[in-house]
C-alpha cells in the first residue's frame, strides 16, 4: 500500500442542505486500486461523501459545497468539468439493482449506445468483457437477448456492475451493494470487489461491519458529518484510536 498514488483528495470539505451542515470539514486521502469502507449510523454523512464524488449531489435541492475534492490533482467541482465526462470516470453501483427494462446486451452496452458508438464487433467485445469481469458471463452467455429483470436479484445487481465497467470507469462507487440481496448473492459481490480492485479504486458505503473488514484496505468512520477517524481497515477494526470508533464497531451505539 505504501507506494500506491493518491488518486481522490478531499480538503476541507463542508455540505449544506440548506441549514443543515451534513459533512464538516472533512479532509480524506483514497489511494488508486483500493477498497475504501465508509461506515457509521444512517444519517451520518457518508452517502452524501461517496455522491460527492460523482456530483450526484448537485440534483439536491439547496446543497452547497465548500472545500476542495480533486481527482488525478483536478478539482471536480471546477466551472470547466464536463459533468457527464466526469461521470464516466466515476461510476455508480446504487444499493437496489435497477437494471433497465431491455435485454441483458442492450443493458451492458447503455452507456456506449449513447454516446453513439455503433460498431457492433467492438460492442460484442465490450459485452463478453465487461460480464467477464462481473463474474456473470457464464451464465448469461447464451442468453444475451432475455430481459435483464428475469434474472435473479445477485444477478442484476452484477449486470449493473457490467454496465458500469463497460464504459471504463477508473473508479467505482458502491452505496450498500448488497443491502437487498441474500447471502449467497452478496458473497459473490464481495469476491468481485476483491477482483476488481486490481484494476480499479473502489468506494463503499456498507452497515455491515463485518463486510467492511473483509472487503475493505482502508475504513473511514463517520459520524454526524465529522470524519471522526480513517486508518487501513485492521487497524481501525482491531485498535481504533477514539472511543466513539470503538463504540459503533463493537455495536454499543448507531
Amino acid at each position: 500500500m505504501k507506494n500506491k498514488k493518491i488518486l481522490i483528495r478531499s480538503e476541507q470539505v463542508n455540505v449544506y442542505y440548506g441549514d443543515n451542515h451534513v459533512l464538516k470539514n472533512v479532509h480524506l486521502d483514497i489511494p488508486e486500486h483500493t477498497v475504501t469502507a465508509l461506515i457509521g449510523p444512517s444519517g451520518c454523512g457518508k452517502s452524501t461523501y461517496l455522491r460527492l464524488l460523482n456530483r450526484m449531489n448537485d440534483y439536491i435541492l439547496d446543497f452547497k459545497m465548500d472545500g476542495v475534492i480533486t481527482i488525478d490533482n483536478k478539482n471536480i467541482y471546477d466551472k470547466s468539468v464536463e459533468v457527464e465526462e466526469l461521470r464516466k470516470e466515476v461510476g455508480m453501483v446504487f444499493q437496489k439493482p435497477n437494471p433497465f427494462p431491455k435485454s441483458i446486451y442492450d443493458n451492458v452496452i447503455y452507456g456506449l449506445a449513447i454516446r453513439g458508438v455503433k460498431k457492433k464487433s467492438y460492442l460484442d467485445e465490450v459485452v463478453e468483457r465487461s460480464l467477464q469481469q462481473a463474474a456473470l458471463w457464464d451464465e448469461v452467455k447464451d442468453s444475451l437477448k432475455k430481459n435483464a429483470l428475469s434474472l435473479s436479484g445477485g444477478q442484476q445487481q452484477r449486470l449493473c456492475i457490467a454496465r458500469t465497467l463497460a464504459v471504463e470507469p477508473k473508479i467505482i462507487l458502491m452505496d450498500e451493494p448488497t443491502s437487498a440481496l441474500d447471502p449467497i448473492s452478496s458473497a459473490k459481490i464481495e469476491e468481485l470487489i476483491f477482483e476488481l480492485k486490481q484494476n480499479y479504486t473502489i468506494i463503499i458505503v456498507t452497515h455491515n461491519m463485518q463486510q467492511a473488514s473483509r472487503v475493505s484496505d482502508f475504513t473511514a468512520f463517520f459520524y454526524l458529518g465529522d470524519l471522526v477517524e480513517y486508518n487501513k481497515t485492521d487497524t481501525l477494526f482491531m485498535n481504533p484510536e477514539h472511543d466513539r470508533t470503538r463504540r459503533y464497531i463493537t455495536g454499543r451505539f448507531g
